[in-house]
């Protein structure tokens, strides 16, 4: 069985280690400083990280940052008060195409909307298809689609950013 809660601050560099084992493929934009980053918000409280546990071992999680410390890029979409954001969601490969990354998305759009937010953002790559149907089984909808080759490198070279109303 499958169970779902929030990570505790002793687990982040376990966390990370999982992000850096299994994370790491064309689609992804990881970063020594941005996996960093995400991480400081988590130790100071304005993100918030949700683990997917199973017989003890924590096998996905995703990370719902506050938007007033999300990417500053995304005030054009929204006033980053009303605003969440999720950085980095992951399951562990030989845990995949279970619903378990949607499951931490519809999480974390739960835990945001108790907070009292009204948007919750989040950016894939365009060509990522296991991203994109994770994403729209938990309710995300395209709201903008640009070329960012500083970020990727494969493919269109487009990312995507996804919302979902609260």
């Amino acid at each position: 069985m499958i169970t779902y809660r929030l990570a505790l601050a002793a687990e982040a560099e376990a966390l990370k280690a999982l992000l850096w084992q299994h994370g790491q493929n064309e689609w992804n934009y990881l970063t020594e400083e941005g996996v960093h980053a995400e991480f400081e918000l988590f130790s100071l409280g304005v993100a918030s990280i949700l683990v997917a546990e199973q017989e003890g071992e924590i096998i996905g999680f995703s990370v719902l940052i506050d938007g007033a410390y999300g990417p500053d890029y995304l005030s054009k979409y929204t006033n980053h008060k009303a605003m969440y954001f999720i950085g980095d969601v992951l399951v562990a490969r030989q845990h995949g195409g279970k619903g378990i990354a949607t499951a931490l998305l519809k999480a974390c759009i739960a835990q945001a909307k108790q907070a009292g937010g009204e948007l919750v953002l989040i950016e894939r790559h365009e060509e990522n298809k296991a991203s994109a149907g994770m994403m729209r089984k938990a309710g995300f909808h395209i709201i903008d689609t640009f070329h960012d080759p500083q970020k990727r490198s494969a493919g269109s070279q487009n990312s995507c950013i996804l919302a979902t109303e609260l």
